[in-house]
C-alpha cells in the first residue's frame, strides 16, 4: 500500500536533524594519458562542484521533498565551514551550527574521470574533545518546535551526547530516528527506530545463516535497546522492518544504479518526514524504499523532489 502524502501537510511538518556534517567536493576532468612519474592516470580538471554531505545532506533531502528542517551540528572555523553554511542557506535549510576553532570541518574530495570516481581524498581529524556539549541548550530549545528528531551518526565524534539527547526527546514525546555507526548500539537505546544497513547490523549481531536467524537476531537487538522498530536496509534485497511480533519486507526499486553515495541519507530523511506526517512505520518505509531506488540513479550526493517521489 502506498498513500500519496498531501503536499500541504508535508510543508507543515518539521524535522530536527542532528549529526556529523561534511562538505563534498567533486573535481571532474578528462583522462587522456598515464603519468610519466607513476603508473596512474592524469586527470585534467575542467569542472568543480561542491555539495553538502553527511547530516547536512539528510537535512537537504527533507527540505527538497517539501518538509521543514533544522540542522544542528558543529563545524570548524574554516573555509569549508563557510562554504557549507553558504550552500545550506542557498537551499533554504535552517541551521544551528556551532563553530569550534579546534575542529577541522570534514571535506571529502572525489576526483572523477571518464564518468567514474578515480580517487577520494578525505580531509578530517577526529575532535580531541566533546564538540556537541556546547549545543545541548540549542538542542533543547529546538525540540519543542519539531515533530521528529533524526540523528545522522557518521562516527566522526559529533554525537558523544546522543544518549542524553534521545532521553530528552523521548521525555517530550518526540519520535526519534537514528542512522547508526559503529558497534556500540547501546548509545541508541530508547530511540523509536534505528536504520542500519547489512554491514552495519553484522558489526553488532554477527552474520546470519538465513532469514529466520536474521529475524531472531534483529528482534533480540530491538528488544534489548527498547526500540519500537529496527529497519534494515538491504541494497538489492530491499528493506526489512522488524517490529514487535511482526516483520515487513519490501522489494528494492532501483532500476539503474549510477551512484550509491548518500542513498542512506535519502532513505532516512524520507522515512522521518513520512513519520512526521503521521504515517505508520510500514507505510513510511515503502516511500523511503522508493526514494532510495530513485536517488541511486543520480550521480553523487543527490536529493529528490516531491513530484519525483510521487510521480
Amino acid at each position: 500500500m502506498q498513500t500519496t502524502v498531501n503536499k500541504e501537510l508535508m510543508a507543515g511538518r518539521r524535522v530536527l536533524v542532528v549529526g556529523d556534517v561534511m562538505l563534498d567536493r567533486y573535481w571532474f576532468g578528462a583522462v587522456e594519458r598515464i603519468s610519466p612519474e607513476a603508473p596512474v592516470p592524469v586527470v585534467r580538471v575542467s569542472n568543480e562542484q561542491e555539495r553538502v554531505g553527511g547530516a547536512a545532506n539528510v537535512a537537504l533531502n527533507i527540505k527538497t521533498l517539501g518538509g521543514q528542517v533544522t540542522l544542528l551540528s558543529v563545524v570548524g572555523q574554516d573555509e569549508p565551514a563557510r562554504r557549507l553554511q553558504t550552500l545550506l542557506e542557498g537551499h533554504g535549510v535552517s541551521t544551528r551550527l556551532g563553530h569550534d576553532p579546534h575542529m577541522q570541518t570534514i571535506v571529502k574530495l572525489r576526483v572523477i574521470g571518464r564518468n567514474q570516481q578515480m580517487l577520494r581524498v578525505d580531509f578530517e581529524r577526529e575532535p580531541d574533545h566533546e564538540v556537541l556539549a556546547q549545543m545541548l541548550g540549542d538542542y533543547q530549545r529546538e525540540l519543542a518546535d519539531h515533530d521528529v528528531v533524526l540523528f545522522s551518526d557518521y562516527g566522526k565524534g559529533g554525537l558523544a551526547h546522543i544518549p542524553r539527547m534521545i532521553e530528552l526527546a523521548r521525555q517530550v514525546g518526540k519520535l526519534v530516528l537514528v542512522d547508526p555507526k559503529g558497534a556500540d548500539y547501546a548509545r541508541y537505546a530508547g530511540a523509536t527506530v534505528v536504520t542500519p544497513n547489512r554491514a552495519e547490523l553484522q558489526q553488532v549481531v554477527g552474520t546470519w545463516k538465513d532469514e529466520a536467524d536474521l529475524t531472531a537476531k534483529a528482534q533480540a537487538l530491538r528488544m534489548q535497546l527498547g526500540l519500537q522498530a529496527l529497519l534494515l536496509t538491504r541494497s538489492e534485497e530491499g528493506m526489512s522492518l522488524f517490529e514487535a511480533n511482526h516483520v515487513t519486507h519490501v522489494q528494492a526499486q532501483a532500476r539503474e544504479v549510477a551512484d550509491v553515495t548518500g542513498a542512506g541519507d535519502t532513505v532516512i530523511g524520507t522515512l522521518a518526514l513520512m513519520m512526521a506526517c503521521g504515517l505508520p512505520l510500514a507505510e513510511a518505509m515503502v516511500h523511503a524504499n522508493r526514494a532510495g531506488g530513485l536517488v541511486v540513479a543520480k550521480f553523487g550526493t543527490a536529493t529528490l523532489s516531491y513530484d519525483e517521489l510521487f510521480a
